[in-house]
């Protein structure tokens, strides 16, 4: 049986977890994630979690902040002026919205929190800060 190396495209089932045991996505309802192994699709640690691994096989993996989306930065949640957006747009805490870097680079924002005319926004991703762990059975190997 063939185990798992470096550009082998694989398919997946897996379930996220955080520390305290949500689930902040999974496979298992839909169809399973296929990838190339080391192709720089999905983050390092879930990568290297597979390498060896057999069709069939299971592995368990907890992923630290620094190797998944990497830590949360201040630096990028800022506060803007309510006048600051297009008309008609009420924003609320938890909505995400789409913008663009300097560079042209689609950016998601979401709303922390909207006090008088002021509103927080944080560009971290929002898994980022947060250690992950990851239940990981191997589905196929092309």
């Amino acid at each position: 049986m063939a185990q798992i190396k470096t550009d082998d495209t694989i398919k997946v089932h897996y379930t996220g977890t955080l520390a305290d045991g949500t689930v902040f996505d999974t496979s298992r309802q839909r169809d399973p994630l296929e990838f190339t192994v080391g192709g720089g699709q999905l983050i390092k640690g879930f990568d290297e979690a597979v390498l060896g691994l057999n069709v069939g096989e299971s592995t368990r993996v907890t992923i630290p902040a620094e190797e998944a989306y990497g830590p949360h930065r201040e630096e990028m949640v800022l506060e803007v002026e309510l006048s600051q957006f297009p008309e008609g747009l009420n924003p609320q805490p938890g909505q995400q919205l789409e913008t663009e870097t300097a560079d042209g680079h689609p950016l998601s924002i979401r709303v922390v929190a909207v006090e008088g005319d002021r509103v927080t926004m944080d560009a971290n991703h929002p898994l980022a800060g947060k250690e992950l762990t990851f239940e990981i059975e191997v589905v196929s190997i092309a």
